[in-house]
């Protein structure tokens, strides 16, 4: 398409999960419902089309071993865009991506700086990691460098314990929380076992990542503070080979990762069906692959959660829980086009007919 060229998507566009539209039209790549006047060099587009798709927990610059160069960052995020995910909420990663702002054809990222850790408690090469004294200040130094978010590691293995326990004490974690509000940014962390998820939830944290503690002690009190979560239950996914992988040496936290897996849809299930937000994130770029958001959302159905919310997750309801435009007039036009409506099966989704970003489409 020329700078000029006008874009028509008609067919049915999902512009909210009540507000079904029978077109849309791109001008100067942003949104309009209504048609332009004297338009000429037009292009058509037929099909479903939502949102650019979300997905809350990913990692562009870092596979399993750190960071990664630009030309290996380029494809994870390329591989991400041409499944649809047109915007990434990237939840750490030591590398600089910057530079992908600066290219119109590549997924729109918010950046929650580089994972902070305690000492000895995370995978190598990725966080930050210091002790609790010094955890204000380099939660005030990632909330400076990101983009409105922080990311703490809540849990890891405890290697005296033999199990999963928690990396801050919770002063330290009230502290930091507090001072990150203060400089505009929210909070989130990594947390997989239950023992973290108090104390987190009672020092003001405003998601948490993968949630498999979460119990139905603690389900209240995320839903009375409206702590979000992202389940990433592609990656949960692999607990039964981490458990395999560890049984001789860690047989207690290998038993613990197998009951958290056990559970993962129940736990979900729970989580939704008392209010608590529940958003789409896949944990790529780790050990994991980049593109999975179909996936995802795929397996959000599966653990019980209805599709149209298990769709909001990962559009309309992710993008305002960012801060982002969906399909609304005047809008970047950021959006993915399907051949039948996802609303009925959601596994549409892992099949773009069409992605556009930036008002253009991409070939």
């Amino acid at each position: 398409m020329s700078d000029g060229a006008v874009l028509h998507v008609k067919g049915r566009v999902l512009a909210g999960p009540d507000d079904v539209r029978d077109e849309l039209w791109v001008v100067g790549g942003r949104i309009s419902y209504d048609r332009p006047a004297g338009a000429r060099d037009v292009r058509t587009v037929t099909g479903w089309a939502l949102p650019g798709l979300v997905d809350a927990h990913c990692h562009v610059g870092l596979d399993a071993h750190g960071p990664v160069d630009a030309e290996t960052a380029e494809k994870q995020a390329l591989t991400d865009r041409d499944a649809g995910t047109l915007l990434v909420r990237d939840a750490g990663s030591p590398s600089d991506t910057r530079w992908i702002d600066d290219r119109a054809d590549l997924p729109k990222i918010i950046r929650a700086g580089r994972h902070i850790a305690r000492t000895r408690r995370y995978i190598r090469n990725y966080a930050w990691e210091i002790e609790p004294d010094d955890l204000v200040a380099y939660v005030a130094r990632e909330a400076r460098r990101g983009d409105g978010w922080v990311k703490l590691v809540g849990d890891w293995i405890d290697r005296d314990l033999g199990d999963l326990a928690p990396c801050w004490p919770r002063e330290a974690v009230t502290a930091a929380i507090a001072e990150a509000h203060r400089l505009g940014a929210r909070v989130t962390a990594h947390c997989f076992a239950e023992s973290s998820l108090r104390d987190l939830v009672e020092a003001g944290i405003d998601c948490v990542e993968h949630a498999t503690g979460l119990g139905e002690d603690l389900i209240p009190l995320f839903a009375e503070r409206g702590v979000a979560i992202v389940p990433t239950l592609v990656n949960i996914a692999t607990f039964p080979r981490l458990a395999e992988g560890g049984e001789k040496k860690f047989p207690r936290w290998s038993a613990h990762m197998r009951r958290l897996h056990e559970r993962r849809y129940d736990t979900v299930r729970g989580a939704y069906d008392a209010g608590i937000p529940v958003y789409v994130g896949t944990d790529a770029g780790g050990s994991l692959a980049h593109g999975l958001v179909a996936e995802e959302v795929a397996e959000l159905v599966t653990a019980g959660i209805p599709p149209l919310a298990a769709l909001s997750a990962t559009t309309w309801g992710a993008r305002a829980w960012l801060g982002r435009p969906g399909l609304e007039e005047g809008a970047p036009a950021d959006l993915v086009v399907y051949e039948a409506d996802p609303r009925a099966d959601v596994r549409v989704l892992a099949a773009p007919r069409r992605v556009v970003l930036n008002g253009r489409v991409i070939e």
